[in-house]
């Protein structure tokens, strides 16, 4: 089961890193070394796509309805996009393998 993020210490964090030529971020799909990620309660999102806006990988998707949730090819678990939501529909969890 996943955990809260408030329960997670940096020791539990898995080690990464990530080297590639300029211009190739699309031939790397980064989320594959992501130990946390991040959940939207969609009952809760107003749809205000400052999820979107504040994401630093450009992981963040909308949907045809209005809806957003992270592209999990590229996204890092940064985090970002749980902090900056106005309403706190986003939460971070540990990744489950």
């Amino acid at each position: 089961m996943a955990r809260p993020i408030e329960e997670i210490k940096w020791q539990d964090l898995e080690m990464g890193a990530a080297v590639s030529e300029r211009g190739s971020a699309r031939e790397y799909k980064t989320g594959s070394w992501r130990s946390l990620q991040p959940v939207v309660d969609q009952d809760q999102c107003i749809r205000c796509g400052v999820c979107w806006l504040f994401c630093p990988d450009a992981a963040i998707k909308r949907s045809e309805d209005g809806s957003f949730e992270a592209d999990l090819e590229y996204c890092k678990g940064c985090g970002i996009c749980a902090r900056e939501c106005p309403v706190g529909c986003i939460s971070v969890v540990i990744e489950e393998v």
